[in-house]
């Protein structure tokens, strides 16, 4: 049977080519519909393992960025010493700067307040067993032992401002005192380390003792100061024209322009002004005053400048004498010009001994002694005016020229003045005068241009041995001296090569000669310092004080009484008050009831200059290897515990390392394969 068809075949093979054409695309499909399946299941995998990986990254980076956040509040730090903590107690000693300037303020304000909390800080990481010493600038004796923790956060919080002030040697040998034993030592100084602080050498410090210096930085502020005042004459006559100067200095680096200056005298004002001060400059300024009665007088200099205002003030007191007194020592032919010069003034009180028959006694209540012609001049009378020189009194001697000078060269000498080496009777004139010394200065409005000077008959030459303490008056040609002032002590002698005789020259009747006496007598006197500094000045200087069996000198104030420790001294009562001056202000002595002086303290203008050492410069004057600097803006320090006691601190790098992965996250979600999938 045969079952071929042409039409069967036909529709066989109708039916057969589109069959076969549909399996062969199908099974080409199937191979490019598998192939495209591999090739997404390879760009998923591929996808899947960046994504995974972003996603790990941006987990690392988030725990990095939380865990160094962290470490930040944590605050780690890197120990600053390598040496091994021990089993002994420690003993610290803490030195809080206290000065006027840690009253500057910075971002975390005042300066003080800032060193009371980083010792808070020290003290707490310390044990229970170790024990501590608080050190300021007063040196006080409750300073000078150990406290425990509680003790000394007590004492802490009692430390104020103190116009005192110290130097790094003296501080660190007050803490050498106390840091001794065989227990751990440590010596911690917290301050600004203004330049007045330095030493003038190397820090001397002990080899077992491990010091720190914690610098501290205050903002910049402008500072003008009233550095000091003064008068143009030692003695004060009532009633009469007075001119005080004062001297002003500008420590920024801006100028000072107008700064208001006021003077008052016993709560009246006496002077106003203003003055402009170039950056760092020093200005003088004059100012005049008269109507003063006789006493003491309160003073007081003051300007306006802020935010600095300590150095703003500057008080002074000084006492207007109803006379001025005079010894006058005569030899028998001395004649009367001193006598008819000083009787013609009644501010002058002029009292008068014969050569034979002087009171040693009473030289330290006169400001001038006179010399007038001595014929026979003893060598115990050179050894009381040596006394009244030393204590600051005046002397002028005006030699006999008909006296032995074998006698007379034992009296000079005596008195640590030249001797005399001959007499010379050659007729001569004085050719040169200083009319910009003292006693001469306001003597004349205009130089004359042919000024008459004193004519001579017969004078003293001199051998001088020693000019470093000579000044030259008026001179003869040649450039010998005629009338020269010679420094003895705290005093000065006026040595004239000729006498007032008339056969010697005409010296005495001159027209020089009274504003020559009168200047000399007026820049003599025992000159009293118009104020003292507080914790610098620790003496003040009197004449002679005569004290009873039971009685004691004493200095008051507003709520303040203290007995001063004396000593009488050459002419003088010297008065130690240590420390027991603590502030500024107008303090009375008093013997009894009776009132002998009133003084006035200031604090001290070591502190106005507002320029600090850096951390360089404390390093050159250190250079310890047991010394280590420390400065606040430019080391991230903090007080730690522990065995080294001080370390350098990583909190502001583990801020920083947060912010950076807290970013690097950020970058990640942001750009990290960011780009559109495509098939």
């Amino acid at each position: 049977m045969n079952f071929l068809y042409p039409g069967f075949l036909f529709a066989l093979i109708s039916v057969a080519i589109p069959v076969i054409i549909h399996l062969f695309n199908f099974r080409k499909f199937k191979k490019v519909y598998f192939s495209n399946v591999q090739l997404l299941k390879e760009i998923e995998q591929q996808n899947s393992s960046k994504e995974k990986l972003k996603n790990l990254l941006i987990l690392l980076s988030r725990i990095l960025a939380i865990l160094f956040l962290v470490l930040a509040f944590a605050q780690p730090y890197i120990s600053a010493h390598d040496q091994e903590t021990t089993a002994l107690n420690n003993i610290v000693s803490i030195y809080i700067d206290n000065s006027y300037s840690m009253e500057a303020v910075n971002k975390d304000g005042s300066l003080l307040d800032e060193a009371k909390r980083r010792a808070k800080e020290l003290v707490k990481g310390f044990g229970i067993n170790d024990r501590f010493q608080l050190l300021t600038n007063d040196f006080e004796g409750k300073h000078q032992r150990l406290l425990n923790e509680e003790a000394f956060l007590k004492a802490l919080d009692d430390v104020k401002i103190s116009a005192a002030n110290r130097n790094l040697q003296q501080i660190l040998n007050r803490q050498g005192n106390v840091l001794s034993g065989t227990e751990n030592k440590y010596s911690f100084l917290i301050s600004d380390f203004q330049k007045n602080i330095s030493s003038t050498k190397k820090l001397q410090t002990k080899a077992d003792i491990q010091y720190s210096f914690l610098k501290l930085n205050a903002n910049n502020l402008p500072n003008v100061a009233v550095d000091s005042v003064w008068t143009l004459s030692p003695n004060h006559q009532p009633d009469a024209n007075e001119r005080l100067v004062v001297q002003l200095t500008n420590y920024s680096e801006e100028p000072a322009k107008n700064i208001p200056l006021k003077l008052t005298l016993n709560n009246q004002q006496k002077g106003l002004g203003a003055v402009s001060i170039p950056a760092g400059k020093t200005v003088k300024d004059t100012l005049n005053f008269s109507g003063l009665k006789a006493g003491w007088q309160k003073g007081m200099m003051s300007i306006k400048d802020f935010p600095v205002t300590f150095d703003d003030t500057l008080s002074f007191s000084f006492k207007v004498d109803k006379n001025f007194p005079v010894l006058s020592i005569n030899g028998p032919n001395a004649g009367h010009y001193i006598k008819a010069l000083f009787a013609a003034d009644a501010y002058y009180q002029l009292a008068e001994n014969a050569e034979s028959n002087v009171n040693y006694n009473n030289f330290s209540n006169y400001g001038l002694i006179v010399l007038n012609g001595l014929k026979s001049p003893s060598s115990g009378l050179a050894q009381q005016l040596k006394t009244y020189l030393h204590a600051g009194g005046t002397v002028v001697l005006f030699p006999d020229l008909d006296a032995d000078i074998q006698t007379y060269n034992s009296f000079l000498s005596g008195m640590s003045l030249p001797s005399i080496q001959a007499l010379i009777t050659t007729p001569s004139k004085v050719d040169q005068i200083d009319l910009q010394n003292p006693i001469f200065k306001t003597v004349f409005e205009e130089i004359p241009k042919n000024l008459d000077l004193p004519s001579v008959s017969r004078y003293y030459s001199f051998v001088e041995k020693n000019t470093a303490n000579k000044e030259d008056v008026m001179m003869l040609p040649g450039r010998k001296a005629f009338f020269s002032k010679y420094g003895v002590g705290n005093g000065q002698v006026y040595l004239s090569a000729t006498g007032l005789n008339a056969n010697d020259g005409n010296l005495a009747r001159h027209p020089v000669f009274v504003p020559l006496l009168y200047r000399l007598a007026l820049s003599g006197g025992n000159e009293v310092p118009l104020y003292y500094h507080i914790g610098n000045d620790n003496t003040l200087a009197s004449k002679k004080i005569a004290i009873g069996k039971n009685q004691s000198l004493k200095i008051t104030a507003d709520h303040l009484e203290v007995i001063p420790e004396i000593r009488q001294a050459e002419g003088k009562t010297l008065i130690y008050v240590a420390d027991q001056i603590k502030n500024a202000g107008f303090y009375n002595l008093k013997l009894a009831d009776s009132l002998l002086a009133v003084h006035s303290f200031n604090n001290g203008r070591a502190e106005s200059d507002l320029h600090y050492l850096s951390k360089t410069e404390l390093e050159q004057l250190a250079d310890k290897s047991n010394l280590k600097i420390f400065d606040t803006d430019k080391d991230a320090v903090k007080l730690i515990a522990g065995g080294n006691k001080i370390g350098q601190t990583l909190w502001k790098l583990c801020l920083i390392l947060s912010l950076i992965f807290i970013a690097a996250e950020i970058l990640l979600i942001r750009f990290f394969n960011n780009t559109k999938k495509t098939i």
